[in-house]
């Protein structure tokens, strides 16, 4: 086999090799969807209005979940008091239990999701990260939000 041939075969190879590999990276990356169940948007834009952000503050999430489901939502911040602002929206019928301690280890603190949103607050200090536990009951879905502000100075 002359030269040419050889370095046709090369290339041809790199090519096919390619052509794999971009295949199986396209398919293999994550696709959004939309969510199944259209309520969601308008929870979410619910629990974006009854707690907004704030000037100042050092986190805050909103996240949708399913009934049923456990979530670990986890905060970097410096050490201090923190004052965490909840608020969850969901159907008839559904709750998010808050808990600060191991997942499993304190009972937390049950909020209604059910027609509009249930809130609440609660003062915390913190070491560096504030960890929360959220579970839902068989009830849902619900979207979740936090906001976290330092308090004093």
């Amino acid at each position: 086999m002359g030269d040419r041939a050889r370095g046709a075969v090369v290339y041809a190879v790199a090519f096919v090799l390619l052509a794999g590999g971009v295949t199986w990276w396209l398919r293999a990356a994550p696709h959004e969807e939309a969510d199944p169940d259209p309520t969601i948007e308008q929870w979410r834009r619910t629990a974006m209005q009854v707690l907004p952000d704030e000037s100042g503050q050092d986190d805050a999430d909103t996240v949708a979940l399913a009934p049923g489901a456990d979530h670990q939502v986890l905060a970097v911040v410096d050490s201090g008091e923190y004052r965490v602002s909840v608020v969850c929206v969901g159907g008839v019928g559904s709750q998010v239990r808050v808990s600060l301690g191991e997942a499993g280890t304190d009972s937390g603190h049950g909020l209604d999701c059910s027609d509009g949103a249930g809130g609440d607050y609660f003062d915390v200090g913190t070491s560096g990260q504030l960890r929360m536990y959220l579970s839902v009951n068989s009830v849902g879905p619900v979207v979740f939000r936090y906001t976290l502000l330092r308090r004093g100075g």
